[in-house]
């Protein structure tokens, strides 16, 4: 079983930036693979990046050169930081890991707004 646990979203301006981190407890070993995920009323959960544990790393389109995904792999702790947000950005923004099964994290709002 594993446990994740986001935090660092709020509310941002436009252009603005944010930090998330998301923290991994429980049956942490050999997880090869977490990721961000964002998601807003009446849509699906949808990819924003994702990194293994070699470091592999991808990214929507979305937030390709706006967004950086980065992984410490000895705190079992992965970030997400974002810079130049728009309101689009705007969503509960999800952490996941997987392994045999998938987890998820309770969510962290993040609000771009003026």
């Amino acid at each position: 079983q594993v446990q994740l646990v986001e935090s660092g979203g709020g509310l941002v301006q436009p252009g603005g930036s944010l930090r998330l981190s998301c923290a991994a407890s429980g049956s942490v070993v050999y997880l090869p693979t977490m990721g961000w995920y964002r998601q807003t009323p009446g849509n699906q959960r949808e990819l924003v990046a994702t990194i293994s544990r070699g470091d592999t790393i991808d990214y929507a389109d979305s937030v390709k050169g706006r967004f950086t995904i980065s992984r410490e792999n000895a705190k079992n702790t992965i970030y997400l930081r974002m810079s130049s947000l728009k309101p689009e950005d705007t969503a509960v923004y999800y952490c996941q890991a997987r392994r045999l099964n998938v987890y998820w994290g309770q969510g962290t709002q993040v609000t771009v707004s003026s």
